[in-house]
């Protein structure tokens, strides 16, 4: 159950990372050297790595499945 609550919280990190990342867009569009939104979207690709982990070690230790009807016919 742990794990389910890790990779929502870091689904919603990324959300809230991308939603920084426009907000500093639309906000420093005046300001060519302002570097806020670059690091926003640094921290968007460093939680959507660990969220994919997370995800992969769910799978290969069993804590999550696949419950699909067309996951096994293949």
């Amino acid at each position: 159950m742990w794990l389910k609550a890790i990779i929502v919280l870091l689904f919603l990190a990324v959300l809230a990372s991308l939603t920084s990342a426009l907000i500093f867009l639309l906000r420093d569009m005046g300001a060519p050297q302002s570097k806020r939104t670059l690091y926003a979207l640094g921290i968007r690709i460093s939680l959507a790595a660990l969220l994919l982990i997370a995800i992969w070690y769910g799978f290969d230790s069993g804590i999550l499945s696949n419950t699909a009807p067309w996951a096994n016919k293949y």
